[in-house]
């Protein structure tokens, strides 16, 4: 097999959010003189990897959002003809159905939806969304990816997911999250937090991550532990929600708001301990990171037990109150810092291994559509 596969990855942005990042774990680490990626993502995407991704060799298609769903398959359909696609994957989890039937219309023969996430509570339209299109998921679907077991059965129900189904690890560069005293010390200097109890949290701005319940945690806690400061790293429509309420209980001048960036492993290494209540996860991919860099994390029981790759890791009830959950916090924040990293190989979370499991099922069905 001598020519180029190139693959249609389907994505809502392409900014900072977890698909998009196991996206492009993936396209750093496989082998690009086989296989391209082409992102086709929504106008209004941030775009901050979009240098990145053209000089790996693959390209960026801007369409327009799904919203407008006439316009949005119009374009898709537009793009499949233009570009003769050998497969079609799809990120974008129950909404995966209108992108994968326009693929099946221009007679691609490879099509997968890709789950990453599952429902929870306090979205309410986007749940019946969901829950309206999920029966759908199957419909034009060749196959079906998923981040843990428990996304898989979510979407595509228990039966077919074992049968069919196939779980992609949200695997990351784990040499580069590895805990580094060194970076820990300059970065803690640069920010000025030498000498406090760092709470830290990954996430975009949105109500499944559940960042004002972590005001309220963080308000308890300092009430014990002075010293302690929370860094916010993410963007998203809640984010001025979040620092009012952080306002009005009078927290501004220690909690620390930092955008999206590309150095977060950086960042990793200035916590103390990583906090990640969320509503609901198809994983959790943060939590994998933070491990990775020995960060203690406390996190709810809807967050899936994949997540877990050592004693580090601590599910907490979200039915309990923020104090209690303060209270854990503080009761893992003597843990010594060491890295993880051979736990998460063993846990299958090493990109330079996973993307070539990838790239191999992406040649069978190339090798299996020419046979």
């Amino acid at each position: 097999m001598e020519k180029l596969i190139r693959i249609a990855h389907i994505l809502s942005d392409m900014d900072f959010g977890g698909a998009e990042t196991v996206a492009i774990n993936y396209f750093r680490h496989i082998d690009r003189k086989k296989i391209q990626f082409d992102f086709i993502v929504h106008e209004g995407s941030m775009l901050p990897r979009k240098d990145e991704i053209e000089s790996l060799g693959g390209k960026i298609i801007i369409i327009p959002p799904y919203k407008r769903i006439g316009r949005y398959l119009k374009e898709l359909k537009r793009v499949f003809k233009n570009n003769n696609y050998t497969i079609v994957h799809s990120h974008i989890n129950t909404l995966s159905v209108f992108p994968l039937y326009i693929a099946k219309e221009c007679g691609i023969k490879v099509r997968i939806a890709h789950n990453h996430s599952t429902a929870g509570k306090g979205e309410l339209k986007r749940n019946i969304m969901k829950y309206i299109l999920r029966p759908f998921s199957k419909l034009f679907s060749t196959d079906y990816y998923a981040c843990t077991e428990h996304a898989g059965n979510w979407l595509f129900g228990k039966k077919i997911f074992k049968k069919k189904g196939v779980i992609i690890n949200n695997a990351v560069d784990v040499e580069k999250f590895k805990y580094d005293a060194d970076t820990r010390k300059e970065l803690r200097e640069e920010l000025g937090i030498e000498n406090k109890f760092v709470i830290g949290h990954v996430g975009r701005f949105v109500t499944a991550k559940n960042q004002r319940f972590i005001v309220d945690i963080f308000y308890e806690l300092q009430k014990e532990k002075k010293d302690s400061v929370l860094f916010f790293v993410g963007d998203g429509p809640m984010l001025e929600e979040i620092k009012y309420k952080a306002k009005e209980l009078k927290l501004e001048d220690k909690v620390i708001y930092l955008p999206s960036r590309n150095d977060i492993n950086k960042i990793y290494q200035a916590f103390d301990l990583f906090l990640f209540p969320s509503l609901y996860e198809g994983l959790g991919m943060a939590l994998i990171e933070a491990q990775i860099a020995g960060l203690p994390c406390v996190a709810s029981d809807a967050v899936p037990k994949d997540a877990k790759i050592c004693d580090l890791m601590t599910f907490q009830n979200l039915g309990k109150a923020a104090n209690y959950w303060a209270n854990k916090c503080l009761e893992l924040s003597d843990i010594k810092r060491e890295s993880h990293a051979d736990e998460a190989k063993e846990r299958g979370f090493d990109i330079s291994i996973e993307a070539k499991k990838l790239e191999q099922m992406y040649i069978n069905y190339v090798i299996k559509d020419c046979s």
